[in-house]
């Protein structure tokens, strides 16, 4: 094998060239090439190449200011982007470009992203899938399109077997940038710092066969065949370049890193308490939905601690936690390093996560909620001057058998007192969650009627279900006022269960 050449962060961005379509790795602070990215924005800002971009990325890159995507948020840098989302932060300067309309936003879900990637690599001209059909990727609802400048879905509708599906054209990668732990002198990448791979091999495949270059981040190098054959995650025959980085951050720091990766396993009573309060109630009640044995997927914000409920009540009923990015089994780490789980089973890369959820493997998921409105539709993907996109939430949903969303009945400065077995609220939130219509659909709740899905959707004061026309209230809280608390709260009419119960009183001590 050809030695592969090491290079400054600096010679490796020459390699990008104005036009290119360049695909990043990485999820939020998770396997993030930043030493590259930093170098490809400050070579822009001091000499105005490269520029009209087409940058890719799979899952949000970077969650901080000044890091990440953030580094193509330079005006005449990119032309377009294509992402599962971009950012939760309102902060977020690539964010004020999109909506600026100062390059055209598509967003799509990761799994098609993937799916497309895939199908780059084996020179397909179309990816088809079903996933999306109904929400806002689809071209009869906004086709992905993120803002005015996207003037075209990358989707069109296509019936094949009288089957519909979502079909998207495909381009060439001429740039992959991704990242790793260790380098032999081939090129050899093994990954054995970081808690997930994220899909970094199917990248430089589909760069490689482009005819395009890929570019790799590592934080240290080795002799040649001093890596396991079995240890390689990206084979050096796919890797152009190599930038060498010491000080390359460790996902999730020294002390919990070697627990998300599998090197060690960390004591369940070391796991943080979730503390009494308003997401606790949440969280509790949707334990309560889980059975023995089940596979599960657990979204951002509240859903992330259901495990840490398991725990402390003693009774983890065999469940095993699943998140899109590749960990099986062990307990999902906090909200700076979603997508990892302490102490795994076994991980994955995901592009094969993608491939067993959208078959149905899953057994159920919870998913954080933005907005609900009268037909039962959710939106997490664009609301209040964010656009965190879809990421793998359209995927997620598309084929498990049952989808519980998780989220507080009002937001912002809400005050709530949880006591003696009743829920008393002092304040409402500035924020409402239940409003006629919803900004986009990230959810298509008749399409999941159509498939048999069950759908709950769970919060501090009501449970709600969905029968194909609309939201049913299921459960109130001890302590609420059915009108007052909940039907006055909600601009749309609100059917009753014949058989309205009360939350668990235990909830709400």
């Amino acid at each position: 094998m050809k030695k592969v050449k090491i290079v400054s962060a600096a010679e490796a961005v020459n390699l990008v060239k104005n036009g290119d379509t360049v695909a990043v790795c990485g999820c939020e602070n998770i396997l993030t090439p930043e030493t590259i990215l930093s170098a490809l924005g400050e070579r822009y800002r001091k000499t105005g190449e490269p520029h009209n971009l087409t940058e890719v990325h799979p899952i949000i890159v970077g969650m901080q200011p000044n890091t990440g995507l953030e580094h193509f948020a330079q005006k005449g840098m990119v032309k377009r982007a294509v992402g599962s989302g971009f950012s939760y932060l309102k902060t977020s300067e690539y964010t004020s470009m999109l909506i600026e309309n100062q390059f055209e936003a598509h967003v799509l879900p990761m799994g098609t992203i993937f799916q497309m990637l895939r199908d780059i690599a084996q020179g397909k001209s179309t990816t088809l899938t079903k996933a999306g059909i109904g929400t806002f990727v689809d071209p009869i609802q906004e086709g992905g399109r993120m803002n005015q400048k996207a003037e075209h879905s990358l989707a069109s509708r296509v019936t094949i077997n009288n089957e519909l599906f979502l079909s998207y054209s495909l381009f060439p990668i001429d740039i992959a940038i991704i990242r790793g732990t260790t380098v032999d002198e081939y090129g050899n990448i093994s990954l054995e710092d970081e808690p997930t791979s994220l899909g970094i091999k199917t990248l430089a495949m589909a760069a490689k066969n482009s005819g395009g270059k890929v570019i790799a981040q590592v934080r240290r190098m080795t002799r040649e065949g001093t890596i396991h054959p079995r240890m390689v995650e990206v084979p050096g025959i796919f890797v152009d370049a190599v930038v060498i980085d010491p000080e390359q951050n460790i996902s999730g720091g020294s002390s919990i890193n070697p627990a998300l990766t599998g090197e060690t396993r960390l004591p369940e009573n070391e796991i943080e308490k979730l503390p009494s309060g308003v997401r606790k109630v949440i969280v509790q009640r949707a334990a309560a939905e889980i059975e023995n044995d089940q596979i599960i997927n657990l979204g951002v914000g509240i859903p992330v601690d259901i495990p840490k409920i398991l725990v402390e009540q003693g009774d983890r009923k065999n469940a095993t936690f699943f998140p899109e990015h590749g960990s099986i089994g062990g307990i999902p780490g906090d909200r700076s390093i979603f997508g990892t789980n302490i102490n795994p089973e076994a991980i994955i890369d995901s592009t094969q996560v993608f491939d067993f959820f959208l078959g149905g493997g899953l057994d159920i998921t919870f998913l954080g909620v933005g907005q609900i409105d009268a037909r039962g539709n959710v939106n997490v993907s664009k609301f209040n001057g964010i656009v965190p996109g879809c990421g793998g939430f359209i995927d997620i949903t598309y084929k498990t058998p049952k989808v519980v969303f998780c989220g507080t009945f009002t937001a912002g400065g809400a005050e709530i007192e949880i006591g003696n077995g009743e829920l008393t609220i002092k304040k409402e939130g500035k924020y409402k969650k239940f409003i006629e219509s919803v900004e986009q659909i990230t959810f298509n709740a008749e399409e999941s009627f159509r498939r048999n899905q069950h759908v709950l959707y769970i919060t501090e004061r009501a449970v709600f279900s969905h029968d194909g026309k609309g939201l049913v209230l299921e459960e109130v809280a001890p302590g609420i006022d059915i009108q007052k608390d909940i039907l006055d709260l909600i601009p749309f009419e609100v059917r009753m269960s014949n058989d309205i119960k009360k939350m668990d009183k235990k909830l709400f001590y």
